[in-house]
């Protein structure tokens, strides 16, 4: 019979670097007993918070978003409840750094995330997925209510100029494009989001400050959504 591990001693786990990020991001340290399972937890829930967060905006990053778009898509489709999703871009934002620096670039990209996050439900997600690219995740949402909430983050950006430390604002502009998942059909992320993707292209190329959605809860499903639920169908399984 193999004898049992010994546990690992709070000097073998070498915590130093994980207490360093969370002190460098603002985290106070864990209020239980160093060592303690509370105070190890604790530990543990604030790396996990920092890998799924944004440091500049403090937005759910790219992967805490696709994990809630994989679930989101699954339930979209046992459910058949409407969901929308938004891909928001900074328009011109290349001009905002070269004539303005990048430190108020940064500025920008918080305070659209700001704009964004205080705009829509609280049920909503909001993440930054790159550069000054944001998505928002809107579950249960009507077909009807998809325009109105989409025009209105573009305006809330539109009708507040960004403040400079020195006293200058910044104007900026949004485009934003979005697609709502397929009801009642097996989709994936990557295909949800490729739909807003080029809902996002078209708004840019009409001129951007603009919103285009696709017209209906129901899209027209993919040659690669339909290859999805063929595959799905009992009867190919029996084969």
């Amino acid at each position: 019979m193999n004898a049992p591990h010994p546990s690992p001693s709070l000097d073998d786990l070498q915590l130093d670097n994980a207490l360093a990020l969370l002190r460098q991001a603002g985290q106070d340290e864990p209020d239980a007993e160093v060592g303690s399972p509370a105070w190890l937890q604790a530990v543990i829930d604030g790396l996990v918070a920092l890998s799924s967060r944004d440091p500049l905006t403090g937005l759910a990053n790219r992967r805490q978003f696709e994990l809630a778009l994989t679930r989101e898509v699954d339930r979209v489709a046992r459910s058949g409840e409407s969901a929308l999703v938004l891909m928001v871009d900074i328009d011109h934002f290349k001009r905002v750094n070269d004539t303005w620096g990048h430190a108020a670039g940064d500025l920008v990209i918080r305070a659209v995330g700001r704009a964004l996050a205080d705009t829509v439900r609280p049920m909503d997600l909001v993440a930054r997925i790159g550069g000054e690219e944001f998505s928002v995740m809107m579950p249960n949402c009507p077909a009807a209510f998809g325009p109105q909430v989409a025009d209105r983050v573009r305006q809330r950006v539109a009708r507040n100029p960004v403040p400079l430390p020195d006293g200058r604002e910044v104007s900026v502009t949004i485009s934003v494009g979005g697609a709502f998942a397929p009801q009642w059909v097996r989709s994936t992320p990557e295909l949800w989001m490729q739909r807003a993707d080029r809902q996002l292209y078209l708004a840019k190329h009409a001129g951007r400050d603009r919103v285009c959605l696709e017209p209906s809860a129901m899209p027209q499903v993919s040659a690669e959504e339909k290859g999805l639920l063929f595959a799905a169908t009992p009867w190919q399984d029996e084969e």
